[in-house]
């Protein structure tokens, strides 16, 4: 009997769990929001209609030094004196670093003690073969020694030179790489070298506009951080090849400042001026969605959000310029994206 009692108490227990539970399931479900997809979302839109514009467009950019390099030595040795430092304007020959030259300094005297030798050998051979004093083939094995000598030396002459590490242009050292005592290698990069007196600009333009830029054509530049200070850029290449954005390098070559100001890294813009307008399409840069390699925007029709691709050609305040994926009339959602996806029905509100 007592046994019953037990099995009888444990499925009552057993069924109050379920019921508590399944009654809490009934209260979250209440609680938790039902999203209905159906339900027209609430946005604001507005019309598009092309406006005049002058087509001022600046596109942004980063200088570049015209040459740049890193400078190591064409013999192996130790370095005895480095003569610059990172910021030193250096001229086209200067002397930059010295190596260890004294083992060939004394080879060369070696050289030159042989040559000497030689030299009076060769004068006295002369004197004793026209008296038929000697056989003419030994004159021929001294001046041949002598040519040999005279040529150890030029070596030698070459090597000493080139114990000297000189600036192979003008420009400024950036970088250090090596210290005195230690042993340079071809190769082996000791000081790097930029010559930032011309520049390169390098801009990025959508496809529509690449040919706007003409090879040896004029623009106005300016630094972001001396904006003041006008430049000038000729085109020196435009790019055959889009990049991962669809949109095509252009590059400048700039004279830099006479105290060479702008440096390199530095940001810029290239102003492209037209003194037509023209009716271009022009939207809020908040209605932009997608992302920077693919633009996207809500447009509606008949009652529905859909999304669509579009391209930008240019940026300026609050707006973007719209080349492509928009026409006169259409739609577009320009607030109340909360819950909006692509093929919702939308209610606009005024």
């Amino acid at each position: 009997m007592r046994k019953i009692t037990y099995i009888v108490v444990g499925l009552v227990l057993i069924a109050v769990v379920i019921i508590g539970l399944k009654r809490n399931k009934e209260i979250t479900q209440n609680r938790v929001y039902q999203y209905n997809k159906e339900q027209a979302i609430n946005v604001q839109a507005i019309t598009i209609k092309p406006e005049s514009f002058r087509n001022d467009i600046s596109y942004p950019g980063t200088f570049e030094p015209n040459k740049e390099t890193k400078v190591s030595a064409d013999i192996q040795g130790k370095i005895n004196s480095v003569l610059v430092d990172v910021g030193s304007q250096v001229k086209k020959g200067q002397a930059l670093i010295q190596l260890d030259n004294s083992l060939l300094k004394l080879q060369l005297q070696t050289a030159e003690i042989q040559i000497d030798g030689l030299d009076a050998d060769v004068k006295r051979y002369t004197v004793l073969a026209e008296a038929d004093a000697i056989q003419g083939v030994q004159l021929e094995k001294s001046i041949l020694g002598l040519k040999s000598a005279k040529v150890q030396r030029s070596t030698l002459f070459e090597q000493i030179n080139k114990t000297t590490i000189v600036a192979p242009f003008n420009g400024i050292v950036t970088a250090k790489l090596t210290e005195e005592g230690a042993f340079a290698a071809p190769g082996v990069p000791l000081l790097q070298l930029t010559d930032i007196s011309l520049l390169r600009f390098t801009i990025n333009v959508p496809e529509q506009e690449v040919g706007d830029f003409k090879i040896g054509q004029s623009y106005s530049l300016s630094a972001d951080v001396y904006p003041e200070t006008p430049l000038m850029g000729k085109v020196s290449m435009t790019g055959s090849k889009a990049n991962i954005g669809n949109s095509f390098p252009v590059q400048f070559s700039v004279s830099n400042t006479s105290d060479l100001k702008i440096k390199s890294g530095m940001f810029g813009k290239v102003q492209f001026k037209n003194d037509t307008k023209d009716e271009r399409i022009i939207i809020p840069a908040s209605s932009i969605v997608g992302t920077n390699i693919q633009p996207q925007v809500y447009r509606i029709k008949n009652g529905k959000a859909t999304l669509q691709n579009i391209t930008i050609s240019a940026r300026f305040q609050n707006k973007v310029l719209v080349s492509a994926g928009l026409s006169d009339g259409d739609v577009i959602v320009t607030n109340g994206f909360i819950n909006l996806f692509d093929g919702a029905n939308v209610t606009i509100s005024n």
